[in-house]
């Protein structure tokens, strides 16, 4: 930092010089200004180099080796970053991979599931159809056997109101008669045996 300063301090009285030389010489000192010019410029610069010279080496060698420090760190975080981008891109692949999977699977379930649905609800149907068949089926015995019954009754009662009004007490005298005599046949072919 001293020297720094020493060689600023040289560099401003160089400057001071060269101005004043300026001043001093007029216009025919055109040349001579030009030459003192290079020469404090000259002056300057080797004043600088000399002054700081050892500080700019040790500058810019901190600052290389500092470069290069970041540039292996940097060459360093690549690679790992490298390395994770691929970890995750294969965790990627296999939940992906995996997604794959449980859609698939859930694909089959869903149509497992809706044939399972679809036959359960086919044989409720045939289940309700042949119910229903038997109810009717039932329904129409019962009513048959009904109408058979009511038709039974009611050609008795015809037949009993015909044969009261077209039969005559010597009809029934007759079929009294013959009534007894297969009795008594029967009675006979039975003690017979």
């Amino acid at each position: 930092m001293r020297s720094t300063v020493q060689a600023l301090a040289l560099g401003v009285a160089s400057l001071v010089c060269a101005a004043t030389a300026h001043a001093a010489g007029g216009e025919e000192g055109a040349t001579r200004d030009f030459f003192y010019s290079w020469l404090n410029l000259l002056l300057i610069l080797g004043v600088i180099v000399f002054v700081a010279r050892k500080p700019l080496r040790a500058f810019f060698s901190a600052r290389r080796s500092q470069v290069q420090e970041q540039l292996h760190e940097s060459v360093r975080l690549k690679e790992e970053a490298q390395a994770r981008l691929t970890e995750w891109q294969g965790k990627l692949a296999e939940v992906q991979a995996e997604l794959d999977q449980i859609r698939n699977q859930s694909r089959v379930r869903a149509e497992a599931e809706a044939s399972a649905i679809l036959a359960d609800a086919r044989a409720s149907a045939e289940r309700i159809r042949n119910d229903a068949r038997a109810a009717i089926e039932q329904e129409l015995r019962r009513a048959q056997a009904t109408l058979r019954d009511e038709a039974s009754d009611l050609a008795v009662e015809l037949a009993g109101e015909l044969l009261s009004q077209s039969i005559t007490d010597a009809d029934r005298d007759r079929l009294i008669g013959e009534f007894i005599e297969g009795v008594e046949r029967a009675a006979a072919d039975g003690a017979g045996t």
